[in-house]
């Protein structure tokens, strides 16, 4: 059996992919926080939480609707997308001329109280959710196995998140959202609707981590809590990458799930907090994140 550094090849490039899986969902998760902390400064705490709803929407869909996964992947985020808008209008929306502290203990308490509805209601064991069967089976490929399903994971995340970056750093759109963070007062003289963008990103947002959780249904079960880790691991990715940088959400997003995946092999005692690690080692280094602008 091919080693490289004493590691069986195919072990290797298992966790390798494993580790691209994780920085897919840690891409998108980070991206839509980076898209609301970037235009709205709020610290959505509740991204974890609208994740599992996306995962559990998929569900929904799928066995008291018999909708498949294909038009999840639309209906889910809106769905959930939607909840997030009700949210900004009718609780966050009173708290932006606020400290920013109270948003976060509102977006944490609401976080909490999400996750006991769907933990009370459906226990805390994973319901399953197969993959759709255009995507079952995978392709040899000598030294590894590669499941179509991860295989598309990959390769839709990237699309989305480059499509996102795009839409906010090189269109007319993106420029009206950054403009209305920076005055508000100014871009809402030329006519456009501040407040109904503001909701509309936020929704976005949300929508993106709801996304993120019709995509993981498949690979890991759906269940009240998948997002209450993961949620911890991803406010990491943002610090690391800049908040609020979106470019820097996805690339960091990517390259972190690649560290911990190389870390499971070669000292899988340090897989569990080497992305802490990583961010500390920014903090100090570099405060405003390796994407980050000074202030």
């Amino acid at each position: 059996m091919t080693e490289i550094l004493g590691v069986p090849t195919q072990a290797l490039f298992g966790q390798l992919l494993i580790g691209l899986i994780n920085g897919s969902f840690y891409a998108m998760l980070s991206l839509g926080l980076a898209v609301i902390f970037g235009l709205l400064n709020i610290i959505n705490f509740t991204h974890g939480a609208q994740y599992m709803m996306g995962a559990f929407a998929a569900w929904f869909l799928l066995n008291k609707a018999g909708i498949g996964y294909w038009w999840s992947l639309l209906i889910a985020p809106l769905a959930v997308g939607l909840t997030g808008v009700v949210v900004e209008r009718t609780m966050l929306a009173r708290l932006y001329k606020l400290d920013h502290l109270y948003g976060l203990l509102l977006t944490f308490g609401l976080a909490l109280v999400i996750q006991g509805v769907f933990r009370n209601e459906f226990g805390a064991s994973g319901l399953p959710y197969r993959i759709p069967e255009e995507l079952t089976g995978g392709y040899n490929l000598g030294f590894m196995f590669l499941p179509k399903y991860r295989a598309w994971v990959i390769v839709a995340s990237v699309v989305v998140c480059l499509a996102t970056w795009y839409v906010i750093e090189r269109t007319k759109l993106g420029a009206y959202l950054r403009a209305a963070t920076e005055n508000p007062a100014l871009v809402q003289s030329f006519g456009v609707n501040v407040p109904r963008m503001i909701t509309l990103t936020y929704g976005f947002g949300v929508g993106l981590a709801a996304l993120a959780g019709v995509m993981a249904a498949p690979i890991y079960q759906v269940n009240p809590l998948m997002g209450a880790d993961l949620i911890i691991v991803v406010f990491a990715v943002v610090v690391i990458g800049g908040m609020g940088s979106i470019m820097g959400s996805i690339v960091t997003g990517f390259l972190l799930g690649i560290v911990e995946g190389l870390t499971k092999v070669f000292y899988p005692e340090a897989s569990n907090t080497v992305i802490f690690v990583i961010m500390v080692i920014v903090l100090i280094l570099r405060p405003a994140g390796l994407f980050g602008r000074e202030r």
